[in-house]
């Protein structure tokens, strides 16, 4: 007597899943067309640590760069921010042939951030928006560890080691040493704000705006407690007093 097996049935599985995602990036944005003097700034910038970026994604910013410059290389530059351990994925801002160009080679086209692009002001001021929960990390963040806080802030009650980064849509609080990276305003939010206990950072940014510490900090900031925040376009460190 044969036995008959029958198959067992088969489920309906979705072949993929369609999920938002939070993208940290770096935004390059090049001040001259020479690629020489680009790559000696970076070479010092970086100081030989080829692992600095670690592979981030990054934007080539042009919204600012003139229409009468010298004609940007984008391949070139590309593999240049590839070679210092960036991953260019997309441009924002340039004239139509240099986006052309990088559409054709695979770059995303972003548009401009540019005012007229934003919503109009309401004519009722909207209901205040519900807070949102911070994120809290009692352990230490370890080299090659990212921590992110997604629409609000991150509080760390330990140490952020070299290698290591935090982000925050909100403000980075740290009550320990900042050896790592520290990403504020992650979203675009120019009020945040990094605040640490011992400022040793590689690396600080609040809404897209860098900087990493390549150079020396004063005595009166390093390794004492301090606040990051921006001025305009520029990235301002000040020690705060405890006491």
């Amino acid at each position: 007597m044969t036995a008959s097996v029958k198959p067992a049935p088969q489920r309906s599985i979705a072949p993929f899943e369609i999920k938002s995602a939070a993208l940290n990036l770096i935004a390059f944005a090049p001040k001259t067309a020479n690629l020489a003097e680009l790559d000696a700034a970076l070479e010092k910038k970086l100081a030989g640590r080829s692992d600095f970026f670690g592979g981030d994604a990054a934007i080539l910013d042009l919204t600012d760069w003139p229409s009468t410059a010298t004609a940007l290389d984008l391949s070139g530059l590309v593999a240049l921010l590839r070679r210092a351990g960036l991953q260019p994925i997309a441009v924002r801002g340039g004239a139509a042939a240099i986006l052309s160009e990088a559409s054709n080679a695979g770059l995303v086209v972003m548009p401009d951030t540019a005012a007229r692009d934003l919503p109009a002001e309401p004519r009722d001021p909207p209901a205040a928006a519900p807070a949102q929960q911070s994120l809290i990390i009692d352990k230490p963040v370890r080299s090659g560890q990212q921590v992110y806080a997604r629409g609000g802030d991150l509080i760390v009650l330990a140490l952020v080691s070299h290698g290591a980064e935090v982000i925050a849509d909100g403000n980075v609080h740290v009550y320990a040493p900042l050896r790592g990276r520290a990403l504020a305003g992650a979203r675009g939010n120019s009020e945040a704000r990094i605040f640490t206990h011992c400022m040793e950072a590689e690396l600080l940014s609040v809404a897209g705006v860098y900087r990493s510490l390549d150079e020396p900090l004063p005595q009166s900031i390093k390794g004492r407690a301090a606040q990051v925040r921006l001025d305009g376009n520029k990235l301002v460190i000040e020690a705060l007093k405890l006491d």
